[in-house]
């Protein structure tokens, strides 16, 4: 993995995946370690971001690493009319590695391709967030105890939600089962499906999440995103769609645990947050941890 960019979550084979879950869960015992102290780490957020912004600036600073870059496009040259190609050339002379946010599509990918330094992707519009979809990962494994023949539930915005496309092609290693909750206008993508089936596992789609929480390990739910339509009023349509309940609990396996890539807005209710089935805020937590391990393993700090 060293000087290796991760663009896709399928960049990584099986083994790799499960290498980076083991490296977090080190961290997790043990996350200052001043093992970056001469790197620099570049954080470059075109697109609004807490939480990966965040915890991958934690990562860098709890292992040392200095932190340079902007959280918004409009104090960047990019307000001027600079590039993606020159503000990535530049900051190549800058930085170790290059964390990138960025509004459009395949933009991470092309960065990737022009740059001389290791790029994370940390978004790209509604395509793939590799990233979390790692702590996603480590949050199933630690609750669950393994990641093999799980039913999953992915709740909401399954076609502009990127972390649900990352996290459905990464658990087709493990042989898991999909149950996919969303309204007609935001079902899965068809070529997401299709990678579903080209494994030879099956999904089962829905209206209803009560047709679903009692069969399932993980119930992953997910904001609809009114910065993904560009018609304000197919946005109305849909944004309370889907608004999970503790009463929704009441018949649910005693593993079950629900995941959230945040920020949440009315998806889940407060009343669910002191239930022993949530886990969102802990899996936040866990971004540390699998950044830390991205961070150094592309670094070539950790092997």
């Amino acid at each position: 993995m060293k000087n290796r960019s991760l663009i896709s979550i399928d960049d990584y084979n099986k083994d790799e995946l499960m290498r980076i879950l083991d490296i977090a869960e080190g961290f997790e015992k043990n996350a200052r370690q001043r093992i970056l102290e001469d790197k620099v780490v570049a954080t470059l957020f075109f697109e609004p971001s807490t939480r990966t912004r965040l915890s991958f600036e934690s990562a860098a600073n709890q292992l040392g690493a200095r932190v340079i870059g902007f959280s918004d496009s409009n104090s960047s040259s990019t307000s001027k009319g600079e590039t993606l190609k020159d503000t990535i050339l530049t900051v190549c002379n800058y930085a170790d590695i290059i964390v990138m946010r960025h509004p459009v599509e395949g933009s991470a990918r092309w960065a990737s391709e022009v740059s001389s330094k290791p790029i994370i992707n940390a978004g790209d519009g509604a395509n793939q967030h590799p990233s979390q979809c790692l702590l996603d990962l480590y949050s199933i494994r630690k609750t669950q105890g393994h990641l093999d023949n799980l039913h999953i539930t992915l709740v909401g915005d399954l076609k502009y939600g990127r972390t649900v496309h990352s996290l459905v092609i990464a658990m087709c290693h493990f042989n898991t089962t999909f149950h996919l909750v969303s309204p007609d206008e935001l079902k899965l993508p068809h070529h997401i499906k299709q990678y579903i089936k080209n494994h030879n596992l099956e999904y089962y789609q829905y209206k209803n999440i009560e047709d679903t929480v009692k069969h399932s390990d993980i119930l992953y739910m997910t904001r609809v995103q009114r910065e993904r339509f560009a018609d304000p009023l197919e946005y109305e349509k849909v944004k309370d769609a889907y608004i999970l309940s503790a009463e929704h609990l009441k018949d649910s396996k005693p593993n079950l645990k629900i995941l959230h890539p945040l920020p949440r807005v009315n998806e889940i209710a407060e009343n669910v947050d002191t239930t022993p089935q949530a886990y969102y805020f802990q899996q936040a937590q866990n971004g540390v941890y699998v950044r830390q391990a991205l961070l150094s393993a592309i670094l070539g700090i950790v092997k």
